[in-house]
């Protein structure tokens, strides 16, 4: 399975959305199973580490984060099941970016699997360590839900 995980600048919440899944399909030894990765609508902060914030957060919670920030690219709709969108923005411009229907069928929010509740991950950049906190717990709750459904269905519909 194959799952890109999306925000504007790939620097804040999807490389973190990225390692979170990372770390829980390595805890079942499932790394073989998956291809994930990370990547942003916007080019502002190709090459660039995560931010620092994100950085400490998943420290603080036992992984690291190595990826560098990148944007998506048409390829990536091909390659990719699940494209995971943080919010309602990346979500419309993954629809306007995908050439056919079917590439605008593996376009999700991820929150779409959170278990206490729907709707958009809110981009902490502008905001403190606990902003963070808060992301980082809801798309750990999404993540899970995702995996479980992934590891008992096999597949999953946007």
């Amino acid at each position: 399975m194959k799952l890109l995980f999306v925000c504007l600048g790939n620097i804040c919440r999807s490389p973190l959305a990225q390692g979170i899944m990372e770390h829980l399909v390595k805890e079942k030894d499932l790394e073989s199973q998956f291809e994930l990765d990370s990547a942003g609508t916007g080019n502002w902060h190709t090459g660039n580490l995560a931010d620092p914030r994100s950085l400490a957060t998943a420290e603080h919670h036992g992984f690291s984060l190595t990826h560098r920030a990148r944007t998506v690219v048409p390829p990536d709709f091909e390659e990719f099941d699940l494209i995971l969108a943080m919010d309602k923005d990346n979500f419309h411009n993954l629809q306007y970016m995908a050439k056919t229907s079917s590439q605008k069928k593996k376009i999700c929010m991820i929150r779409d699997w959170d278990p206490e509740g729907e709707g958009e991950v809110p981009d902490p950049y502008y905001g403190t360590i606990e902003d963070f906190e808060t992301v980082y717990r809801m798309l750990y709750r999404s993540n899970q839900r995702l995996l479980e459904i992934l590891l008992s269905e096999g597949n999953v519909k946007c």
